[in-house]
């Protein structure tokens, strides 16, 4: 995938970042939503290439754009696989809160490779690079934790955790606590966290528990690029999701997913803050411009890269 592509991949994320922003702290979770969709879908639409949406906002009969299937692009150039998520974080942009972003995945066909991932849960661990090879998801919480604190080189008090602030979570909550642990907790969108978790300086060592599923595939999409390490478990709420992932995934369902069971081969991410958090600044504005911060990765190049950019004429973003 060539530098010209990563940068309008990037253009994609700023553009639903933008368009949501404006959203931001007005208690509307679905016209941020809608926003950002809109953004994201426009932006998509002027690259040449023959993509497919294989993770987005559900099927086509639940959403109007960026379903699951879905062709974008100009139907002229490489053919090429796009897992989006435009607003992580519906309620925290609604509510004015951390970590709100706009977030992409994408490989070309043939290149690399992404899970088409079923609407359902995933339990999750993600580790930086320093705690690759080290950590199983099959061991105890307690367990992992001591083995983190000892590839990073501290104490266990000083490591910290980052999960969803769920009703599922307080056994797991307790667990990281009674091992002596810091439990940072997220009130929406464990995208953001997972991939602060790939990031030394983010102050969160590691991400653990239960959230969505296809989410989980871009964020071993990040994991991929970081050189960091990830392992799922998909888990089902009713026989229906189980019958679905068994037609939608290669293999057993039950088993542990690895980073490379979920993205492989040379993937590109990018990601735009739109709310400020543990991972990117949020939209700022000044007077006739607008201030985006993002990050965007390649596996292939092993590259990441942090780009602030100024938009003059910000108004030129519908919402």
């Amino acid at each position: 995938m060539n530098r010209n592509r990563q940068l309008d991949f990037l253009a994609v994320t700023e553009a639903a970042a933008l368009s949501s922003a404006r959203w931001v702290g007005k208690g509307d979770r679905n016209s941020a939503d809608q926003a950002a969709c809109e953004g994201m879908r426009r932006t998509l639409g002027s690259m040449e290439m023959d993509g497919t949406i294989v993770i987005g906002e559900g099927e086509r009969d639940e959403a109007p754009m960026l379903y699951i299937g879905e062709k974008v692009g100009t139907g002229e150039g490489p053919v090429i696989q796009i897992a989006v998520d435009p607003l992580e974080g519906t309620n925290l942009c609604a509510n004015g809160t951390p970590n709100a972003i706009a977030v992409l995945a994408a490989c070309v066909e043939g290149e690399g490779h992404l899970m088409h991932a079923p609407d359902c849960y995933m339990d999750k661990l993600v580790v930086g690079a320093e705690c690759a090879g080290v950590v199983d998801i099959a061991l105890p919480a307690k367990v992992n934790i001591r083995l983190m604190a000892k590839a990073l080189g501290k104490d266990v008090d000083e490591l910290i955790i980052g999960m969803l602030d769920r009703p599922r979570h307080e056994k797991l909550i307790q667990e990281v606590r009674d091992a002596g642990a810091r439990v940072h907790l997220i009130p929406d969108g464990d995208l953001s966290v997972a991939i602060a978790a790939l990031d030394p300086d983010a102050g969160v060592d590691g991400l653990m528990g239960i959230g969505g599923a296809p989410e989980g595939v871009i964020s071993a999409a990040a994991t991929l690029c970081c050189g960091g390490e990830m392992q799922a478990k998909l888990v089902f709420t009713s026989d229906e999701q189980r019958e679905r992932a068994e037609k939608m995934v290669d293999g057993g369902i039950d088993r542990v997913f690895r980073t490379e069971d979920l993205a492989s081969g040379n993937v590109i991410f990018a990601a735009t803050g739109i709310t400020s958090g543990d991972l990117l600044k949020g939209v700022r504005y000044r007077r006739g411009f607008a201030l985006t911060e993002s990050i965007i990765m390649r596996s292939g190049e092993g590259t990441i890269r942090r780009i602030e950019t100024i938009h003059r004429y910000a108004e030129r973003y519908e919402y």
